[in-house]
């Protein structure tokens, strides 16, 4: 049985738990070109060697870790994520050797070291401690592993609107960020060797992918 982890409370108890409860029945066709896109960007930059670990923070319905299961059969999955809802999609889709947990970015469930890269695509808007999660991010990193996040980018005009309008209009939505606030908060995290790649997946969505280490 693919495992839930209680600790992030009730789905009914924040905007992010709310929204995505709503849209999880749905999710996938309704945002099939934005997911398929990011995951293709994401997937380029993911380097996973054989019998690695991976954990994607913010699985959703686990459309990530599926491709990187198809992709990669002899590794280690695990995914996590705040609604209930959007895991029970995943655990539909994805075979009972990927680990699910109910949680928040800002405390994982897992033990120090536990993993050779860590993967977030398409939610870090969405957290309200960012320097939190990336730290946690960073403790259940192997020495030398990866972090690898994909969001939007403010750089971008259209995501700067778009941004403006969904803090008002959109209680789950928090902040996105320009390249060089990203680079900032990795490395006062406690992140180096960062690389932000910036793109279009379209003439709206303004994207960028970042990658940083953990010291050896």
């Amino acid at each position: 049985m693919n495992r839930r982890h209680n600790a992030a409370g009730s789905d009914h108890e924040c905007p992010v738990q709310k929204e995505y409860s709503r849209l999880a029945p749905k999710y996938d066709d309704k945002w099939s070109f934005y997911v398929q896109a990011t995951l293709r960007q994401t997937l380029a930059r993911i380097e996973v060697g054989s019998g690695q670990s991976v954990l994607d923070i913010g699985c959703g319905t686990g459309a990530l870790l599926e491709a990187l299961e198809k992709q990669y059969p002899d590794i280690t999955l695990a995914g996590v994520d705040p609604t209930r809802k959007m895991l029970d999609v995943a655990g539909e889709r994805l075979s009972n050797k990927v680990r699910l947990e109910r949680s928040w970015a800002e405390s994982l469930p897992f033990e120090a070291e536990a993993f050779d890269i860590v993967v977030s695509c398409n939610m870090f808007h969405y957290i309200r401690q960012p320097n939190a999660a990336l730290q946690e991010a960073l403790r259940v990193l192997k020495p030398a592993g990866r972090l690898v996040i994909t969001d939007w980018c403010d750089d971008y005009l259209t995501c700067r609107i778009c941004d403006l309008f969904l803090r008002v209009f959109n209680k789950a939505h928090f902040k996105t960020y320009r390249k060089n606030e990203c680079v900032g908060l990795l490395s006062s995290s406690g992140f180096d060797h960062i690389t932000i790649d910036s793109y279009k997946i379209s003439w709206l969505w303004g994207m960028m992918t970042a990658t940083a280490g953990k010291s050896p």
